[in-house]
Parts: structure tokens; C-alpha cells; sequence
């Protein structure tokens, strides 16, 4: 499960690492991003440009959005087959803009430990997502999306069990092409992340509340990451 991330980057990081997007000016840094805020997306409609869309996926067909509460992950195994995300993985994906995101590890007493995961290289990156339009009976729009997970590799097997689909570079256009596609091409996308290109280390408990959004979240508690091995 990816239950939190961050974009701290800024526009000029950003713009740096996805040249051929449109990206607004004055984005603030989030340091605590938590379903149902929204999220910086980069939906296939063919314009490459950044959008805002919900965390949590509300399908067209749903009677009641709070469905989306439930929506805020899917898993890359399954996308053929739910209905709630099948025609979405056909028709409707979407870059997700991070730079880290965050995961819980079991320990020795009850109490979990946040740790924070990032690219070694320190830059941003893309989630793979899905999205889709709920039409709400006042006549309003909600855009929300949905983060993909997969199998964890050796890093993240000694924290969890799942971990978000991180796309390479290379993959983005191929993702986020127009229209229906071939979902056993995409399929072959959803892989874990090579756990050598990750750095992961402890953070401070403050991250348990969506109320901190403070760079704070993010500082390294202790001296030590883990490692992999």
C-alpha cells in the first residue's frame, strides 16, 4: 500500500526532470500528502500538462464518491479483471509527480516506524495511476486518481509488503499515450522498482498525522538507513 508521499520539488526541478510538460507556476512543497487532497497528475488526454486531481478513485459509475476513500491504491496484478479500475487501465492512466513517499514498518513493540523512501539521486519521479470522472448530481466534475502497486523488491520487502509502481523515465510517454491501448504491453510496466536506485531510512512520527506538512516529516531519524541486504 502507498498511503503518503511528497513532492517538495520545485517548478524548476520539475520542469528540469520533465521537460516536456506544462507545469503552473507557484507550487508549494507537500511533505505529507494523504488521500483525498489533491495531487499533482499528468492525465493522457494528449495536452502534457499538469493537472490537480483527488487521491482516491471514484469510478463514473459509482452512486456515491466516498467510494474513493477506498479507491487510493490498486493493485497492478489485478487491473484486467476489477471493474472499478479495468476500463480506466484501458483508457484513462496518469503520471503521478513524486519525489518520495512514505511506508510503515512493523518492529518489535505495537508501534510502527515511518520510512521514507526516495530515489538515490534525489529527483523526482512518476507513480503510475489511473484516473476517471465522477459526475456529480449538482452538475460538478470530480477528476480523482489511484495510485498502482506491485510486489515489493529487496528493499522494500524488509518494510512492507507492497510498494507503489515507480515508472523509468522511458516509460512516461508509453503510459500516458491517448486513447485505448494494449493492456498486456502495459502490463509489463508494473515491476518493482530496482531497490539499488532507492535510499530508505526512519523518519519522526509527526508524519502519522495528514495535519504536518512540514519539512520536518522527511529529516532521517538516526544515523543509519536501512539496507537491503
Amino acid at each position: 500500500m502507498c498511503g503518503r508521499f511528497t513532492l517538495t520539488a520545485d517548478v524548476s526541478a520539475l520542469q528540469e526532470n520533465f521537460p516536456w510538460l506544462a507545469i503552473p507556476p507557484g507550487l508549494a512543497p507537500r511533505y505529507n500528502i494523504a488521500p483525498s487532497q489533491p495531487v499533482a497528475v499528468v492525465p493522457n488526454d494528449g495536452k502534457n500538462r499538469m493537472d490537480f486531481f483527488i487521491w482516491g478513485l471514484i469510478p463514473s459509475w459509482a452512486k456515491d464518491p466516498s467510494i474513493g476513500n477506498r479507491m487510493i491504491n490498486a493493485r497492478a496484478e489485478t487491473l484486467a479483471e476489477k471493474p472499478s479500475f479495468r476500463t480506466a487501465f484501458r483508457r484513462r492512466r496518469c503520471l503521478i509527480l513524486a519525489d518520495g513517499f512514505y511506508e510503515w514498518q512493523a518492529g518489535d513493540t505495537r508501534r510502527k516506524t515511518p520510512v521514507y523512501i526516495r530515489l538515490e539521486s534525489g529527483k523526482p519521479f512518476a507513480f503510475a495511476g489511473l484516473w476517471d470522472v465522477w459526475n456529480a448530481p449538482d452538475g460538478s466534475q470530480i477528476l480523482s486518481c489511484t495510485i498502482i502497486t506491485t510486489q515489493p523488491n529487496v528493499l522494500l520487502a524488509k518494510i512492507h509488503n507492497r510498494m507503489p509502481v515507480i515508472l523509468p523515465e522511458k516509460a512516461y510517454s508509453v503510459w500516458i499515450e491517448p486513447g485505448e491501448a494494449d493492456i498486456r504491453k502495459l502490463s509489463g510496466l508494473l515491476t518493482p522498482y530496482p531497490a539499488e536506485e532507492l535510499v530508505a531510512y526512519p523518519v519522526s512520527p509527526l508524519v502519522n498525522s495528514p495535519n504536518n506538512d512540514v519539512p520536518e516529516c522527511i529529516r532521517p531519524v538516526g544515523s543509519q538507513p536501512i539496507n537491503p541486504a
